[in-house]
């Protein structure tokens, strides 16, 4: 007979499993801290330095991974990360606090600093189900229910130690972490070819001249090649797509996540638009957009920190996406940007003061035909992309739960990719 025990992941346990307090079961848990000398001290190479905003649930991300010399490093030797680790956000808002991933080890050596968290599995606990154990829903709800603090909220060691995991035996939790892990795979390859994707086109859009300064006889201001905040209709939908800050990559164009609200103000956007964070840090940390997810004629309505850039008629749409990547663009941005520190911005009135060269109509016509046929599968792939992730969603609590076998969720998983 299964066990009467409530787990927090809302169901009673199978038999074999048990449940036990992670502290019972890990060689190691604790925080960092900072390097004396703050953020002063990073150096262009060296020992890397994991932050809050490198992890996420299910993968580490370089984007702003800052590095340490070897002698700040070496005086953060308690907390060095170790090959599977398991890192967690254990400060931030409802949406960074409690995320986790297993620690790649493309990044070792490497330091964490006060806000992430070192969990060091121990004999009889797979690292890789661990984090899928912590980065359930059910899991996070369960870890918000313990944490302190308003808009700001943090966990305590104590805490994390305290937290109660449902354990099945070793060979399953592999398994379950196997069979999940396919659709991660899956989902890395979409991501990396997407990648591949706007290195190339990149290469093309610098082709056409955008990062030369232009003289007099071949300049052209970029507002006679992209609208900055175009005029476009209210939704006509009660409850029309919101893309908030948080939805923007660093690095790509596709944007993977939005919700749907009642119109309230902000920026207007529609298929083909580009949106470009105008708020520090976001806009120096290269936040940025191609919106290509919604209905035809469909309004959508974004954060107030957007500039929605729109090209002309007979320019092709991804110019604007790649006009927004450069460099020379963005520095002219950052340059303008106004305001007391920590709240500065740029208007689109003063971004869009810019000049480029007068690109070649040939050759910006093939680089657009590339453009589309590049985009048209990247956005292929990032539906895909999202089907597996709800997929990988649905599939994670029953196997955690012992309500779904492992061996069932195998053929789900090979039908899926």
């Amino acid at each position: 007979m299964a066990e009467s025990i409530t787990t927090p992941l809302g169901s009673t346990l199978p038999d074999g499993w048990a449940l036990r307090e992670l502290g019972g079961m890990c060689t190691k848990i604790g925080s960092g801290a900072t390097p004396k000398g703050g953020s002063a001290v990073y150096v262009q190479s060296g020992v890397s330095f994991i932050r809050s905003q490198n992890v996420f649930d299910h993968r580490f991300s370089k984007a702003g991974l800052a590095f340490i010399a070897d002698d700040a490093a070496e005086r953060l030797s308690g907390v060095a990360v170790r090959e599977n680790d398991v890192l967690l956000n254990i400060t931030g808002d409802g949406q960074t606090i409690a995320r986790c991933c297993v620690a790649p080890s493309t990044v070792l050596p490497a330091r964490v600093n006060q806000h992430v968290m070192i969990i060091r599995a121990g004999e009889g606990l797979d690292p890789e189900f661990l984090q899928r154990h912590l980065s359930h829903p059910a899991m996070r709800a369960y870890m918000l229910s313990h944490s302190a603090g308003g808009s700001r909220r943090a966990l305590t060691k104590k805490q994390v130690e305290s937290f109660l995991v449902s354990v099945p035996p070793l060979p399953i939790q592999r398994a379950i972490a196997e069979v999940v892990g396919a659709l991660d795979d899956k989902i890395g390859v979409n991501e990396r070819l997407a990648v591949s994707y706007e290195r190339l086109l990149q290469v093309g859009m610098e082709m056409l001249d955008v990062e030369r300064i232009p003289d007099d006889s071949d300049s052209v201001r970029v507002t006679d090649l992209v609208d900055f905040n175009p005029k476009t209709p209210k939704p006509s939908d009660d409850e029309p797509v919101y893309v908030d800050m948080a939805a923007l990559s660093t690095s790509r164009a596709g944007i993977d996540s939005w919700s749907r609200r009642e119109p309230k103000s902000g920026t207007r956007f529609r298929n083909g638009d580009t949106l470009l964070a105008r708020i520090t840090p976001c806009l120096e940390n290269g936040k940025t957009g191609y919106v290509d997810f919604m209905l035809e004629g469909e309004v959508g309505v974004g954060s107030t920190e957007f500039i929605v850039m729109r090209s002309r008629p007979g320019i092709p749409q991804e110019f604007s996406y790649f006009l927004a990547r450069s460099g020379r663009f963005r520095e002219h941005s950052i340059r303008n940007m106004v305001g007391s520190s920590g709240r500065q911005r740029v208007s689109a009135n003063d971004s869009s003061n810019f000049y480029v060269v007068r690109p070649d109509h040939e050759s910006l016509m093939a680089f657009g035909k590339r453009a589309s046929a590049a985009f048209a599968h990247m956005k292929s792939m990032g539906e895909e992309s999202r089907t597996l992730v709800t997929l990988r969603e649905t599939l994670l609590p029953q196997l955690l739960s012992g309500r779904l076998h492992v061996r069932d969720a195998e053929k789900i998983v090979e039908e899926a990719v």
